[in-house]
């Protein structure tokens, strides 16, 4: 992303001088977490990893960031003079994209001297935190209508462009078609989808001159918006346009409907659709869609082939926030814990083993200590990624991420894919390991 190594809050630079002052550089280890999911989610799903990456292998300080550093007075001028030479070098282990996670268990760890790992903290939480929170929004539309088309339409109600270009990355992750958003797929390689504007059908004095003109603009893939006065009339005027356009070789694709009953349309269009010989063309719908008001849609028997969906999807509205944490879980080759009311932190290096059954279905995860032994049939979730400031490997195409995405949904247990609140099926079994006890206890006895 060539981020600034100014987008950071103040303290990550204030600690990174109480570092340097102290001269402390030893290795410290922290842990990137959710520690309790959102009420209104089974799962999680993880996103944004590549986006880390690329922060960690480029960060730096610019001549210009340092003037402006110095010129705000709050800092020392050796302090700021070793930035120039600042560079993160540290190892990282992390879950692979598209990966099902939950609460207490570490997606990401930094190995790195201490001023590099605590001084990437606010970037990496709002990189993980964004993208995996849009990516399980995703994940549960793809859940709702696993057959259906499903487009990220969010971009104009996302939280500015960065969250709307991030959400169409982890949308399509997640399993949806594509995006709307055009950048995405230049810079992912995301297909990407459009159809019409209400304004355009409007300009013209008739419905029919503007469906007529803008298939003639873009023949290959036409999808005509139908509602902008009467959706059923519209429907009509495509199917006596519909021949025309055949012989001049334009592809009708899809008729899109956007506001009203979507379902009771669905239903009347279809009709019209096949009555007038054109069983083929689709239908999409959209207008303020999530996997709540798909399901119903689809419970109703809506004859409705696709989705774009906006706002819902890229604010995550039923739950806009992962209360996310990146702690120190060891320094100088001691274990450290957090012991805050309602905030303690499972000291020490940790690995997540996955426990499945005969068909690959999770079964249970279990934290426990990175050096302890594996349990029974577990795998580990936690992998090398970045040594030394440097990936292990390119990064991974985002077909493979999206197909790893895809098993993880294939494989979910019945109760995590519904969309109800959690509180309404039996938790996912998180446990952890006595070793990972053992070594809290002796922790909570030393004195501080």
């Amino acid at each position: 992303m060539n981020d600034s190594a100014l987008l950071t809050d103040l303290y990550e630079l204030t600690m990174l001088q109480a570092y340097f002052d102290e001269d402390m550089h030893d290795t410290a280890v922290f842990e990137l977490f959710v520690r309790v999911l959102p009420s209104r989610r089974r799962f999680l799903m993880l996103s944004g990893i590549e986006q880390v990456l690329d922060y960690l292998e480029n960060l730096h300080f610019t001549a210009g960031e340092l003037d402006w550093l110095h010129g705000t007075g709050r800092f020392r001028p050796a302090f700021l003079d070793s930035l120039r030479a600042f560079r993160f070098r540290g190892d990282v282990h992390a879950m692979r994209e598209g990966t099902v996670f939950f609460g207490n268990e570490p997606v990401l760890r930094i190995e790195a001297p201490i001023g590099e790992a605590q001084f990437v903290e606010s970037r990496l939480i709002n990189l993980v935190n964004f993208c995996s929170l849009i990516a399980t929004k995703a994940a549960r539309c793809v859940l709702a209508a696993p057959d259906s088309l499903l487009v990220d339409f969010g971009l104009r109600r996302a939280h500015a462009g960065e969250a709307g270009l991030l959400a169409a990355r982890a949308c399509y992750l997640a399993g949806f078609a594509g995006s709307a958003t055009v950048l995405a797929g230049q810079r992912f390689g995301i297909p990407v989808f459009g159809t019409m504007a209400h304004s355009y059908i409007e300009a013209h004095d008739l419905e029919s001159e503007a469906f007529e003109r803008f298939s003639s603009s873009q023949p290959d893939n036409v999808t005509l918006l139908i509602d902008t006065y009467d959706t059923e009339a519209a429907a009509a005027k495509v199917v006596a346009l519909a021949p025309a356009l055949k012989a001049r070789g334009v592809n009708l694709a899809s008729v899109r409907l956007d506001s009203g009953d979507l379902a009771e349309h669905a239903r009347k269009v279809r009709a019209l659709l096949d009555a007038g010989g054109l069983p083929d063309v689709r239908i999409f719908a959209s207008g303020n869609l999530d996997e709540h008001r798909i399901a119903v849609l689809r419970a109703a028997g809506a004859p409705i082939d696709g989705f774009g969906i906006g706002t819902q999807l890229t604010t995550s509205a039923d739950a806009p926030a992962l209360d996310s944490a990146y702690k120190l879980q060891a320094y100088a080759g001691r274990a450290r814990r957090k012991r805050s009311e309602g905030k303690e932190s499972w000291p020490g290096a940790k690995q997540v083993w996955r426990s499945v059954d005969a068909e690959g279905r999770p079964q249970r995860d279990l934290i426990a200590l990175a050096d302890e032994p594996a349990p029974p049939g577990g795998f580990p979730l936690l992998q090398p990624v970045m040594r030394g400031g440097r990936r292990l490997a390119p990064p991974e195409p985002l077909a493979g991420l999206r197909a790893h995405a895809a098993a993880e949904l294939a494989r979910l247990p019945a109760p995590l894919r519904e969309p109800g609140p959690a509180a309404e099926a039996p938790p996912y079994p998180v446990e952890v390991s006595d070793g990972l006890r053992t070594l809290a206890r002796e922790l909570d006895a030393r004195p501080y």
